[in-house]
């Protein structure tokens, strides 16, 4: 069944800088998921017939909340509301998932030990 959380956290009790690093790498994780997730979705999904086959019926997960977010718009010309597009702008469905995968990249960076970026 698995261990209670209190459990789980008596390892780094006693250590307040341990304790606060994992917990921020495992958002990294979740971040990092959520990322390589929405890229995977974005190469499988056909945006053609967004009536007739909309993204849910395609299993897609990540894009419908982004999309609940108003991201509408791609890279690829293609929009949610059926139209082509010709400037995305900045906030689009791979800009999205990129910034997903390379934040959490800096904070697994900053917590290695290796150093600060830019110094």
């Amino acid at each position: 069944m698995g261990l209670p959380w209190y459990c789980v956290h008596t390892v780094v009790l006693n250590n307040p800088g341990r304790l606060l690093s994992v917990h921020i790498m495992h958002t990294a994780l979740v971040y990092s998921w959520a990322g390589s997730m929405a890229l995977y979705e974005l190469a499988v999904f056909d945006p053609s017939d967004p009536v007739l086959d909309p993204m849910w019926r395609q299993g897609m997960f990540v894009i419908p909340f982004m999309t609940r977010l108003g991201i509408t718009n791609s890279w690829g010309g293609w929009s949610i509301s059926g139209g082509t597009i010709t400037n995305p702008g900045i906030w689009s469905y791979e800009s999205v998932a990129r910034a997903h995968i390379v934040f959490p990249a800096c904070a697994s960076w900053q917590l290695s030990g290796i150093g600060y970026i830019g110094t």
